[in-house]
Protein backbone atom coordinates (compact mmCIF):
# COMPACT_ATOMS: atom_id res chain seq x y z
CA UNK A 1 0.00 0.00 0.00
CA UNK A 2 2.90 2.11 -0.23
CA UNK A 3 2.64 3.74 -3.74
CA UNK A 4 -1.13 4.59 -3.18
CA UNK A 5 -0.27 6.01 -0.25
CA UNK A 6 2.66 8.04 -1.14
CA UNK A 7 0.34 9.26 -3.97
CA UNK A 8 -2.67 10.11 -2.08
CA UNK A 9 0.00 12.12 0.24
CA UNK A 10 1.74 14.22 -2.81
CA UNK A 11 -2.35 14.88 -4.34
CA UNK A 12 -3.26 15.64 -1.20
CA UNK A 13 -0.03 18.28 -0.35
CA UNK A 14 -0.60 19.36 -4.06
CA UNK A 15 -3.73 20.40 -5.62
CA UNK A 16 -5.62 21.95 -2.20
CA UNK A 17 -3.11 23.97 -1.66
CA UNK A 18 -3.49 25.34 -5.39
CA UNK A 19 -7.34 25.96 -4.04
CA UNK A 20 -6.18 27.59 -0.59
CA UNK A 21 -3.13 30.05 -2.55
CA UNK A 22 -6.11 30.88 -5.23
CA UNK A 23 -8.31 32.44 -2.42
CA UNK A 24 -5.50 33.85 -0.03
CA UNK A 25 -3.96 37.20 0.23
CA UNK A 26 -1.87 39.38 0.19
CA UNK A 27 -2.76 38.53 -3.55
CA UNK A 28 -4.24 35.15 -5.37
CA UNK A 29 -1.70 32.97 -7.20
CA UNK A 30 -0.62 34.49 -10.26
CA UNK A 31 -0.97 31.95 -13.75
CA UNK A 32 3.10 31.46 -13.94
CA UNK A 33 3.06 30.24 -9.97
CA UNK A 34 0.29 27.71 -11.02
CA UNK A 35 2.00 26.77 -13.94
CA UNK A 36 5.15 26.31 -11.84
CA UNK A 37 3.76 24.30 -8.98
CA UNK A 38 1.21 21.99 -11.75
CA UNK A 39 4.56 21.14 -13.32
CA UNK A 40 6.42 20.31 -10.00
CA UNK A 41 3.65 17.45 -8.96
CA UNK A 42 3.48 16.35 -12.67
CA UNK A 43 7.76 15.51 -12.42
CA UNK A 44 7.25 14.69 -8.54
CA UNK A 45 4.82 11.86 -9.21
CA UNK A 46 6.62 10.76 -12.93
CA UNK A 47 10.17 10.27 -11.22
CA UNK A 48 7.81 8.70 -8.22
CA UNK A 49 6.41 6.02 -10.73
CA UNK A 50 9.91 5.49 -12.61
CA UNK A 51 11.47 4.44 -9.11
CA UNK A 52 8.58 2.12 -8.43
CA UNK A 53 7.76 0.13 -11.58
CA UNK A 54 11.44 0.61 -12.93
CA UNK A 55 12.87 -3.13 -13.18
CA UNK A 56 15.43 -3.31 -10.22
CA UNK A 57 17.12 -5.63 -12.03
CA UNK A 58 19.17 -9.13 -11.96
CA UNK A 59 21.98 -10.75 -12.47
CA UNK A 60 21.70 -12.68 -15.93
CA UNK A 61 21.92 -15.98 -15.89
CA UNK A 62 24.72 -16.45 -18.63
CA UNK A 63 26.84 -13.60 -17.22
CA UNK A 64 30.81 -14.43 -16.37
CA UNK A 65 32.51 -12.32 -14.33
CA UNK A 66 35.59 -10.37 -16.80
CA UNK A 67 38.36 -10.98 -15.08
CA UNK A 68 37.68 -14.92 -15.24
CA UNK A 69 37.37 -14.54 -19.42
CA UNK A 70 40.72 -12.78 -19.09
CA UNK A 71 42.49 -14.59 -16.31
CA UNK A 72 44.81 -16.40 -18.87
CA UNK A 73 45.66 -12.96 -20.67
CA UNK A 74 46.23 -10.67 -17.63
CA UNK A 75 47.71 -12.21 -14.04
CA UNK A 76 46.10 -9.36 -12.45
CA UNK A 77 42.84 -10.59 -13.35
CA UNK A 78 43.80 -14.06 -11.80
CA UNK A 79 44.01 -13.28 -8.15
CA UNK A 80 40.91 -10.64 -8.11
CA UNK A 81 38.63 -11.68 -5.99
CA UNK A 82 35.28 -13.92 -7.36
CA UNK A 83 31.92 -14.46 -5.17
CA UNK A 84 29.74 -17.17 -5.33
CA UNK A 85 26.14 -17.35 -4.67
CA UNK A 86 24.73 -20.60 -2.69
CA UNK A 87 20.93 -19.69 -3.31
CA UNK A 88 21.14 -18.76 -6.75
CA UNK A 89 24.27 -21.20 -8.03
CA UNK A 90 25.54 -18.14 -9.71
CA UNK A 91 28.51 -15.99 -9.89
CA UNK A 92 28.00 -12.88 -7.37
CA UNK A 93 28.73 -9.49 -9.06
CA UNK A 94 31.76 -7.80 -6.62
CA UNK A 95 28.85 -5.28 -4.89
CA UNK A 96 25.77 -7.16 -5.58
CA UNK A 97 23.74 -8.72 -2.28
CA UNK A 98 21.00 -11.43 -2.05
CA UNK A 99 17.62 -9.71 -1.61
CA UNK A 100 14.63 -11.33 0.52
CA UNK A 101 12.34 -8.86 0.42
CA UNK A 102 12.64 -5.32 -1.88
CA UNK A 103 10.01 -3.37 -0.50
CA UNK A 104 11.21 0.20 0.77
CA UNK A 105 9.25 1.96 2.88
CA UNK A 106 9.09 4.82 0.20
CA UNK A 107 8.80 2.70 -3.32
CA UNK A 108 7.78 -0.76 -2.29
CA UNK A 109 10.64 -1.45 -4.61
CA UNK A 110 14.49 -1.78 -4.63
CA UNK A 111 16.48 1.69 -4.69
CA UNK A 112 19.42 -0.78 -6.89
CA UNK A 113 21.49 0.67 -9.45
CA UNK A 114 18.79 0.85 -12.31
CA UNK A 115 15.77 2.20 -9.90
CA UNK A 116 18.74 4.40 -8.33
CA UNK A 117 18.56 7.45 -10.55
CA UNK A 118 15.13 7.62 -10.95
CA UNK A 119 14.84 7.72 -6.55
CA UNK A 120 17.21 10.87 -6.28
CA UNK A 121 15.41 12.73 -8.93
CA UNK A 122 11.90 11.94 -7.07
CA UNK A 123 14.00 13.35 -3.63
CA UNK A 124 15.24 16.30 -5.16
CA UNK A 125 12.05 17.46 -7.41
CA UNK A 126 9.70 16.89 -4.13
CA UNK A 127 11.76 19.28 -1.94
CA UNK A 128 12.53 21.47 -4.31
CA UNK A 129 8.69 21.72 -5.23
CA UNK A 130 7.36 21.15 -1.53
CA UNK A 131 10.33 23.99 -0.45
CA UNK A 132 8.59 26.51 -3.31
CA UNK A 133 5.33 25.87 -2.03
CA UNK A 134 5.95 26.30 1.20
CA UNK A 135 7.37 29.45 0.81
CA UNK A 136 4.13 30.56 -1.00
CA UNK A 137 2.33 28.85 1.96
CA UNK A 138 4.28 30.58 4.90
CA UNK A 139 3.55 34.29 2.88
CA UNK A 140 -0.13 33.84 3.67
CA UNK A 141 0.54 32.54 7.25
CA UNK A 142 2.70 35.45 7.84
CA UNK A 143 -0.19 37.85 5.79
CA UNK A 144 -2.69 36.46 7.96
CA UNK A 145 -0.56 37.50 11.74
CA UNK A 146 0.30 41.07 10.52
CA UNK A 147 -3.63 41.29 9.85
CA UNK A 148 -4.73 39.54 12.73
CA UNK A 149 -5.94 42.74 14.67
CA UNK A 150 -8.89 43.03 12.00
CA UNK A 151 -12.30 42.25 12.42
CA UNK A 152 -12.92 38.20 11.63
CA UNK A 153 -15.32 39.23 8.85
CA UNK A 154 -12.85 40.78 6.61
CA UNK A 155 -10.32 38.13 7.22
CA UNK A 156 -10.45 33.93 5.27
CA UNK A 157 -13.35 31.96 6.60
CA UNK A 158 -12.77 28.59 9.25
CA UNK A 159 -12.53 26.11 6.51
CA UNK A 160 -9.35 28.47 4.38
CA UNK A 161 -7.88 29.29 8.20
CA UNK A 162 -8.24 24.98 8.95
CA UNK A 163 -6.96 24.22 5.28
CA UNK A 164 -4.26 26.62 5.29
CA UNK A 165 -2.78 25.28 8.66
CA UNK A 166 -3.29 21.89 8.28
CA UNK A 167 -1.24 22.10 4.66
CA UNK A 168 1.24 24.30 5.43
CA UNK A 169 2.24 21.76 9.10
CA UNK A 170 1.53 18.51 6.79
CA UNK A 171 3.87 19.62 3.98
CA UNK A 172 6.80 21.38 6.66
CA UNK A 173 6.40 17.96 8.62
CA UNK A 174 7.16 16.09 5.23
CA UNK A 175 9.43 18.23 3.30
CA UNK A 176 11.60 18.17 6.58
CA UNK A 177 11.96 14.39 6.45
CA UNK A 178 12.53 13.84 2.67
CA UNK A 179 15.42 16.87 2.96
CA UNK A 180 17.07 14.62 5.55
CA UNK A 181 16.81 11.57 3.39
CA UNK A 182 18.11 13.69 -0.03
CA UNK A 183 20.88 14.64 1.68
CA UNK A 184 21.94 11.45 2.89
CA UNK A 185 21.18 10.05 -0.16
CA UNK A 186 23.74 12.45 -2.09
CA UNK A 187 26.07 12.05 0.77
CA UNK A 188 25.82 8.29 -0.52
CA UNK A 189 26.24 9.28 -3.66
CA UNK A 190 29.15 11.17 -3.83
CA UNK A 191 31.04 8.58 -1.50
CA UNK A 192 29.84 6.15 -4.35
CA UNK A 193 28.45 3.96 -1.08
CA UNK A 194 25.32 2.17 -0.27
CA UNK A 195 22.95 2.11 2.85
CA UNK A 196 24.23 -1.77 3.26
CA UNK A 197 28.28 -0.25 2.45
CA UNK A 198 27.68 1.94 5.17
CA UNK A 199 26.33 -0.71 7.31
CA UNK A 200 29.70 -3.02 6.16
CA UNK A 201 32.23 0.11 6.69
CA UNK A 202 30.78 0.86 10.17
CA UNK A 203 31.39 -3.00 11.01
CA UNK A 204 34.96 -3.29 9.61
CA UNK A 205 35.51 -0.11 11.40
CA UNK A 206 34.31 -1.82 14.76
CA UNK A 207 36.35 -5.05 14.15
CA UNK A 208 39.36 -2.75 13.55
CA UNK A 209 38.93 -1.30 17.00
CA UNK A 210 38.74 -4.00 18.67
CA UNK A 211 41.37 -5.90 17.08
CA UNK A 212 43.42 -2.87 17.51
CA UNK A 213 44.05 -4.10 21.56
CA UNK A 214 44.24 -7.49 20.85
CA UNK A 215 47.19 -7.96 18.79
CA UNK A 216 45.69 -7.39 15.23
CA UNK A 217 43.17 -10.96 16.18
CA UNK A 218 39.85 -11.82 16.78
CA UNK A 219 38.51 -14.41 18.14
CA UNK A 220 36.35 -16.59 15.56
CA UNK A 221 33.18 -18.71 16.26
CA UNK A 222 34.77 -21.50 16.13
CA UNK A 223 37.75 -20.26 18.20
CA UNK A 224 40.47 -19.85 15.16
CA UNK A 225 42.27 -16.60 15.94
CA UNK A 226 41.31 -14.06 12.55
CA UNK A 227 43.89 -11.39 11.64
CA UNK A 228 41.87 -8.43 11.40
CA UNK A 229 43.85 -5.80 8.66
CA UNK A 230 42.38 -2.60 7.52
CA UNK A 231 40.71 -2.85 4.03
CA UNK A 232 40.26 0.60 1.79
CA UNK A 233 36.87 1.46 0.50
CA UNK A 234 37.98 0.78 -3.42
CA UNK A 235 34.88 2.13 -5.36
CA UNK A 236 35.21 5.65 -4.40
CA UNK A 237 37.11 6.93 -7.59
CA UNK A 238 36.47 10.74 -7.19
CA UNK A 239 33.03 12.48 -6.49
CA UNK A 240 32.42 13.61 -9.83
CA UNK A 241 32.75 10.03 -11.53
CA UNK A 242 30.66 8.48 -8.34
CA UNK A 243 27.74 11.22 -9.19
CA UNK A 244 28.44 9.98 -12.83
CA UNK A 245 28.48 6.21 -12.19
CA UNK A 246 25.15 6.52 -9.87
CA UNK A 247 23.01 8.81 -12.05
CA UNK A 248 24.21 6.75 -14.96
CA UNK A 249 25.63 9.81 -17.45
CA UNK A 250 28.64 12.00 -17.57
CA UNK A 251 26.08 14.79 -18.54
CA UNK A 252 25.04 17.06 -15.93
CA UNK A 253 21.93 18.09 -17.11
CA UNK A 254 20.66 14.68 -17.64
CA UNK A 255 21.25 14.00 -13.88
CA UNK A 256 18.53 16.55 -13.38
CA UNK A 257 16.36 15.30 -16.74
CA UNK A 258 12.90 13.54 -15.60
CA UNK A 259 12.88 11.36 -19.04
CA UNK A 260 16.64 10.42 -18.28
CA UNK A 261 17.09 6.48 -19.70
CA UNK A 262 17.20 3.85 -16.91
CA UNK A 263 21.06 2.39 -17.04
CA UNK A 264 21.15 -1.39 -17.79
CA UNK A 265 21.92 -3.83 -15.48
CA UNK A 266 25.03 -4.91 -17.71
CA UNK A 267 26.40 -1.38 -15.90
CA UNK A 268 26.50 -2.13 -12.54
CA UNK A 269 28.01 -5.80 -13.00
CA UNK A 270 31.37 -4.56 -13.40
CA UNK A 271 32.90 -1.46 -11.52
CA UNK A 272 35.50 0.92 -11.46
CA UNK A 273 37.68 0.49 -8.56
CA UNK A 274 40.47 3.04 -7.00
CA UNK A 275 42.81 0.22 -7.45
CA UNK A 276 44.40 0.84 -3.90
CA UNK A 277 43.89 -2.39 -2.03
CA UNK A 278 44.90 -4.66 -5.28
CA UNK A 279 48.01 -2.99 -6.92
CA UNK A 280 50.25 -4.58 -9.01
CA UNK A 281 53.87 -5.30 -7.44
CA UNK A 282 56.34 -3.45 -9.00
CA UNK A 283 59.78 -5.26 -8.42
CA UNK A 284 61.67 -2.08 -9.22
CA UNK A 285 60.19 -0.89 -6.03
CA UNK A 286 60.62 -3.46 -3.58
CA UNK A 287 63.75 -3.41 -1.19
CA UNK A 288 66.37 -5.69 -2.05
CA UNK A 289 69.01 -5.15 0.14
CA UNK A 290 70.45 -7.40 2.70
CA UNK A 291 68.83 -7.10 6.91
CA UNK A 292 71.93 -8.56 7.93
CA UNK A 293 72.74 -6.53 11.11
CA UNK A 294 76.81 -6.33 9.79
CA UNK A 295 74.99 -5.11 6.09
CA UNK A 296 72.89 -2.89 7.77
CA UNK A 297 75.63 -1.28 10.00
CA UNK A 298 77.93 -0.58 7.12
CA UNK A 299 75.24 1.03 4.92
CA UNK A 300 74.43 3.61 7.71
CA UNK A 301 78.34 4.39 7.86
CA UNK A 302 78.38 4.91 4.29
CA UNK A 303 75.31 6.75 4.61
CA UNK A 304 77.12 9.58 6.68
CA UNK A 305 80.54 9.59 5.18
CA UNK A 306 78.78 10.97 1.94
CA UNK A 307 79.33 13.89 1.63
CA UNK A 308 76.23 15.87 1.66
CA UNK A 309 75.38 18.10 -1.47
CA UNK A 310 74.02 21.08 0.56
CA UNK A 311 76.47 24.17 1.06
CA UNK A 312 74.85 26.92 1.83
CA UNK A 313 73.19 25.96 5.21
CA UNK A 314 71.36 29.66 6.41
CA UNK A 315 67.88 28.13 4.42
CA UNK A 316 68.15 25.16 6.90
CA UNK A 317 69.53 27.51 9.77
CA UNK A 318 65.68 29.71 9.23
CA UNK A 319 63.44 26.62 8.96
CA UNK A 320 65.04 25.03 12.21
CA UNK A 321 62.62 27.04 14.51
CA UNK A 322 59.69 25.73 12.07
CA UNK A 323 61.23 21.99 12.66
CA UNK A 324 61.44 22.37 16.16
CA UNK A 325 57.46 23.58 16.72
CA UNK A 326 56.22 21.22 14.35
CA UNK A 327 58.26 18.52 16.28
CA UNK A 328 56.43 19.41 19.03
CA UNK A 329 53.24 19.71 17.95
CA UNK A 330 53.52 16.09 16.92
CA UNK A 331 54.80 14.97 20.08
CA UNK A 332 51.55 16.53 21.65
CA UNK A 333 49.31 14.71 18.96
CA UNK A 334 50.77 11.49 19.04
CA UNK A 335 50.00 11.51 23.13
CA UNK A 336 46.18 12.71 22.49
CA UNK A 337 45.79 9.95 20.03
CA UNK A 338 47.23 7.55 22.40
CA UNK A 339 44.91 8.88 25.29
CA UNK A 340 42.33 8.93 22.80
CA UNK A 341 42.51 5.64 21.51
CA UNK A 342 43.04 4.21 25.61
CA UNK A 343 39.74 6.16 26.06
CA UNK A 344 38.02 4.61 22.85
CA UNK A 345 39.21 1.00 24.36
CA UNK A 346 37.61 1.86 27.65
CA UNK A 347 34.33 2.97 26.01
CA UNK A 348 34.54 -0.03 23.80
CA UNK A 349 34.55 -2.55 26.35
CA UNK A 350 31.73 -1.30 28.07
CA UNK A 351 29.95 -0.79 25.27
CA UNK A 352 30.74 -4.68 24.81
CA UNK A 353 29.74 -5.32 28.44
CA UNK A 354 26.50 -3.30 27.91
CA UNK A 355 25.63 -5.13 24.60
CA UNK A 356 26.11 -8.70 26.41
CA UNK A 357 23.64 -7.95 28.81
CA UNK A 358 21.69 -6.13 26.44
CA UNK A 359 21.32 -8.12 23.60
CA UNK A 360 20.84 -11.40 24.43
CA UNK A 361 21.49 -14.54 21.71
CA UNK A 362 18.59 -15.64 19.70
CA UNK A 363 17.85 -18.72 17.85
CA UNK A 364 19.68 -18.79 14.57
CA UNK A 365 21.28 -15.33 15.27
CA UNK A 366 25.02 -16.01 15.04
CA UNK A 367 27.99 -12.94 13.21
CA UNK A 368 24.93 -12.11 10.86
CA UNK A 369 23.06 -10.59 13.61
CA UNK A 370 25.59 -7.84 14.29
CA UNK A 371 23.95 -4.11 14.62
CA UNK A 372 25.65 -1.14 14.09
CA UNK A 373 25.62 2.60 16.09
CA UNK A 374 21.51 3.14 15.50
CA UNK A 375 20.50 -1.11 15.93
CA UNK A 376 20.43 -1.86 12.16
CA UNK A 377 20.97 -5.50 11.33
CA UNK A 378 21.58 -6.37 7.35
CA UNK A 379 18.00 -7.86 7.34
CA UNK A 380 16.69 -4.64 8.08
CA UNK A 381 17.94 -3.64 4.80
CA UNK A 382 15.97 -6.09 2.87
CA UNK A 383 19.16 -8.24 2.79
CA UNK A 384 19.02 -12.53 2.98
CA UNK A 385 21.39 -12.55 6.09
CA UNK A 386 21.59 -16.48 5.45
CA UNK A 387 23.07 -16.02 1.90
CA UNK A 388 24.68 -12.72 2.12
CA UNK A 389 27.20 -14.09 5.27
CA UNK A 390 27.65 -17.35 3.99
CA UNK A 391 28.67 -17.34 0.75
CA UNK A 392 31.77 -18.03 -0.03
CA UNK A 393 34.27 -15.06 -1.38
CA UNK A 394 38.13 -15.79 -2.34
CA UNK A 395 36.62 -19.04 -4.15
CA UNK A 396 39.18 -20.16 -6.84
CA UNK A 397 38.18 -19.36 -10.59
CA UNK A 398 38.22 -23.59 -11.46
CA UNK A 399 35.84 -24.24 -8.18
CA UNK A 400 33.54 -21.05 -9.63
CA UNK A 401 33.44 -22.33 -13.22
CA UNK A 402 32.91 -26.14 -12.21
CA UNK A 403 29.78 -25.01 -10.14
CA UNK A 404 29.16 -23.14 -13.09
CA UNK A 405 28.88 -25.60 -15.05
CA UNK A 406 27.45 -27.77 -13.01
CA UNK A 407 24.09 -25.34 -12.29
CA UNK A 408 23.89 -25.01 -15.95
CA UNK A 409 23.59 -28.81 -16.44
CA UNK A 410 20.93 -28.65 -13.48
CA UNK A 411 23.42 -30.75 -11.22
CA UNK A 412 23.61 -29.81 -7.35
CA UNK A 413 26.53 -29.37 -5.98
Amino acid sequence: CAIPAVTFLICLIAYPSLWLLRRLGPQPLTRQQSIILHVYALVILFCYYKACFTDPGRIPKDWIPKSSETAKENPRDRVQRQRWCRKCQAYKPSRAHHCKTCESPWTANCVSHTTFPHFVRFLFYAVAGMSHLGCLLWSRMYHLWTQRDLPSYLGPSPTLLFGLFFITALNSLVVFALFILLVRTLWCLGANTTTIEGWEIERHETLLRRARYLGGVLEGPNGTKIRITRQEYPWDIGIFSNIAQGMGSWNPLAWFWPFSFTPTVESGLEFEDNGIEERAFDPSNAFTHSMDPEEVYKRQQADRMRPSPITDTSELRRRQPFHVRYDKKNVQKRRDEDYAYVTDYESDGEEQEQETYDWQPKPGEGEEGWRNSEGERLDDFGVDEDVEFYDEDEVPLGELMRRKNLANSGSTY
